[in-house]
């Protein structure tokens, strides 16, 4: 059988594995309720409520408090979409999402209110999808009258008897990886007495993503069922991407502002232990219920599945860091974001700095230079290749530009910004007779890790580098050699991927 009639029949039975594992869901739905049954009959009182349209928001921002005062007949139109999206520099993934986004868009509706709800799938989906609404009272909370083909869509009703804040996700089989695509987002059902106000309203989710390719790995991702059922994601984000809340697309707010983020964890498997880096949570509601607070919280949990809301006023300027407190998550998986204060100081609350932009990593202003040097030397390298080959020296360029990413997210702590490393402790990359001797030992290095005394430049340090061969890829390893190879000093070849690859499988 050859490599191409494998691929074919690999992609049929994939087919067929989707199509078994969605035609249950179908069933149940056809076992729960038969075929449609039309409108539903509504009684006097409920039928008189007036009509209003749900006004769906995509993340991080959110629809304008309710006001009324009495129920409505709210008609939520809220569309699937399968769509080719950014889930990290570099990398593409096709998401499932309700709406176009992940999240989902942020829908409000009131405390008593008739709801309305149609789910429509575009006709450019490939599979059908449904909905499961945390916050409906039925089967499936909603999924069992939800189940849409790809061109269709699906109507069904229900009361919002409880206030909270509630996720919703799609539930057609396989589950896991409808949720996993980015299938969830967040339905607040305000209480019919109102919220205190607030000054600014943020919508967050996290979710994890289970690709092909490790953390970095560039071009188009797919869902991996194994690392899914092993629960070992490369990225775990917010709002579905690397850097979705950093830079200019970070959240704002003003010195005296009361701030409120509504938190909700997609999953599927992971919970979330949801911590702003500089802030104390003045109030936080826990799992979403609005009739219990809690106060003064420096880190809460929010299960999978789940939400909280949180509530802070801001007496500081500064960037204020969002993160999953389990720390790989966010530093070296994407669950980062930013909150940009500005306004007056109040050095009698803080009379410190702002948080050391180098701290963000590969987030800080150093490593987002780098990025838009890239694209512009990638740029480059298009037009030149239209009337010259000859780019090798535009290739070298991009790899220091990519390096020097990898460099400021993982290997400045140590060797700092400037490659001198710290006197005694961690040796110089700047200007360093040992590096430049030998590359194939610099790789090895990079691979497996260095324990005990090495001589740089005349001088003896023992010193410790723990191994980085689950962490960066053939490619990231080539980049940031030929980055400090070509920086602080020193000046060399570039290292290959290629290069990587053969010393890796050497060292196995």
């Amino acid at each position: 059988m050859n490599m191409k009639t494998s691929q074919n029949l690999l992609a049929r039975l994939l087919a067929l594995a989707l199509l078994g594992a969605a035609v249950p869901a179908a069933r149940a739905a056809d076992d729960t309720l038969g075929s449609p049954e039309g409108p539903v009959v509504l009684p006097p009182d409920l039928a008189a409520l007036p009509i209003e349209h749900a006004i769906l928001v995509a993340p991080p921002h959110v629809p304008p408090p309710i006001t009324r005062t009495t129920p409505a007949h709210v008609i939520v139109n809220l569309e699937v979409r399968e769509v080719v999206k950014k889930l990290a520099d570099g990398v593409q993934y096709t998401f499932w999402t309700f709406g176009g986004d992940v999240p989902g868009r942020f829908i409000r509706v009131r405390e008593g209110d008739l709801v309305e709800f149609h789910l429509n799938n575009h006709p450019s989906s490939k599979l059908p999808h449904n909905i499961d609404l945390h916050a409906v009272t039925g089967p499936g909370g909603g999924a069992a009258s939800a189940f849409t083909a790809p061109g269709h869509s699906s109507q069904f009703t229900f009361t919002a008897l409880q206030p909270g804040l509630f996720v919703y996700h799609c539930a057609t089989a396989p589950v896991p990886m409808h949720v996993g695509n980015g299938m969830y987002g967040l339905i607040l059902v305000q209480p019919k007495d109102g919220m205190p106000t607030v000054d600014e309203e943020c919508y967050v989710m996290q979710g994890e993503f289970y690709t092909t390719g490790r953390y970095g790995e560039e071009g188009l991702q797919s869902f991996d069922m194994g690392k899914a059922l092993d629960e070992r994601p490369p990225y775990v984000v917010f709002n579905g991407s690397v850097g979705s809340l950093v830079g200019d697309r970070a959240l704002r707010a003003k010195v005296g502002e009361t701030v409120r983020i509504y938190f909700g964890v997609g999953g599927p498997n992971l919970v979330s232990s949801f911590h702003i880096i500089g802030e104390i949570l003045d109030r936080v509601y826990p799992e979403g219920a609005l009739g219990s607070v809690e106060e003064h919280v420096q880190t809460t949990l929010v299960p999978a599945g789940g939400a909280t809301m949180v509530e802070f006023e801001v007496k500081v300027p500064g960037t204020y860091v969002l993160v999953d407190h389990s720390l790989t998550r966010a530093f070296n998986k994407g669950a980062l974001g930013m909150l940009k204060v500005s306004g007056p100081p109040n050095r009698a609350i803080y009379s410190g700095k702002e948080i050391d932009a180098v701290y963000l990593g590969s987030q800080a202003d150093e490593g987002s230079a780098a990025a838009e040097r890239e694209t512009e030397l990638k740029g480059k390298i298009e037009a030149e290749m239209q009337s010259n080959t000859a780019i090798t020296g535009l290739t070298k360029e991009v790899q220091i530009e990519k390096g020097k990413q990898v460099y400021m997210g993982l290997c400045f702590a140590c060797h700092q910004p400037d490659g001198r490393g710290l006197p005694n402790v961690f040796p110089p990359l700047a200007g360093s007779d040992f590096l430049q001797a030998d590359h194939e030992r610099a790789i090895r290095i990079v691979l497996k890790g260095l324990s005990g005394p090495v001589v740089v430049n005349g001088k003896a340090i023992n010193s410790l580098m723990p191994p980085q061969e689950a962490v960066l890829t053939d490619n990231q390893i080539a980049d940031v050699l030929t980055y400090v190879l070509n920086s602080f000093g020193n000046s060399g070849d570039p290292v290959t991927p290629d290069k990587v690859k053969a010393v890796r499988n050497e060292m196995r």
